[in-house]
């Protein structure tokens, strides 16, 4: 800017190989949460994180977009997925030109920057991860950490040990001779019982999972077979669902689904960030 020579410092490029299909019921979010874990065990602060290998052909876009956005919590400076057919498709999907989608695909063509993952696996990078798609399984992260992740086979365990564990991100510092401590208490009229581990706070939230209208799609489903299941939430649980933008109320009213999440007492409280930065209303 000045006439000056400005150095800077070229970012690692940490590959993350991706093969095999994922199971059907395992969600993005399963899948975002193995991938987190591994890139903070391999500490990627300050780098970049590209995605490459045949099994990123078998991810949708919403689930390649829920693993990008996940960046700042495994740390990167960005993941990201390298354009391929399935980049074209979405671009047809939310109504660009014919004309233009051609204009990109044949600029990314010339610069050698449409890829095909089945056929391009020798990505150069100053490390490599690998994660077979098949292996991963359902799960939860926490208690208190995003990529704490615990597979749910694993939960009643690895929270029973967090109780009276020292205080700190897998420990609750609770004294031995109150780990079983439980209160009684009245709420509109009802008796209930706390006891550690209870949950008292359950939202749907904008940011990762929203943008991914497969796991939006699904806890719609989830709230109707529980209401036909005649399954309701405890009155003292705060609920809330707060998607990140109005498209996710446009599809969940034409998929007739907003009814039962509103009717089993996940009604939208507004858009964007919410409980997951402390704002529970």
């Amino acid at each position: 800017m000045l006439g000056q020579p400005i150095s800077m410092v070229l970012p690692e490029v940490i590959g993350f190989r991706l093969t095999g299909h994922l199971n059907e019921n395992i969600t993005a979010t399963d899948l975002v949460l193995q991938i987190v874990n591994s890139l903070r065990k391999q500490g990627v602060v300050g780098k970049f994180v590209e995605f490459f290998g045949p099994g990123v052909a078998n991810l949708s876009l919403a689930d390649r977009a829920t693993i990008a956005n996940m960046a700042p919590e495994y740390g990167a400076t960005m993941g990201y997925f390298p354009p391929d057919a399935e980049t074209l498709n979405y671009l047809r999907l939310t109504n660009r030109s014919a004309e233009k989608i051609s204009v990109i695909e044949q600029t990314l063509k010339a610069q050698g920057l449409l890829r095909d993952y089945k056929a391009q696996d020798n990505v150069q990078c100053t490390d490599i991860l690998e994660l077979d798609l098949s292996k991963v399984e359902p799960c939860i992260s926490g208690p208190k950490r995003p990529h704490d992740r615990v597979p749910l086979s694993n939960i009643k365990k690895d929270f029973t040990e967090c109780v009276p564990n020292k205080a700190g991100f897998k420990g609750f510092g609770v004294p031995a001779d109150k780990v079983k401590l439980s209160h009684k208490f009245k709420y509109n009229g009802e008796e209930h019982v706390l006891n550690h581990g209870s949950i008292v706070l359950a939202a749907i939230t904008s940011c990762t999972n929203t943008s991914n209208p497969d796991v939006m799609i699904a806890a719609g489903l989830v709230a109707k077979k529980a209401l036909a299941k005649g399954l309701k939430i405890k009155s003292y649980i705060k609920t809330s669902l707060s998607p990140g933008s109005g498209v996710v109320t446009e599809y969940l009213n034409k998929s007739g689904l907003t009814q039962h999440l509103d009717e089993i007492g996940f009604t939208t409280a507004g858009y964007g960030c919410m409980t997951c930065i402390g704002n529970s209303g």
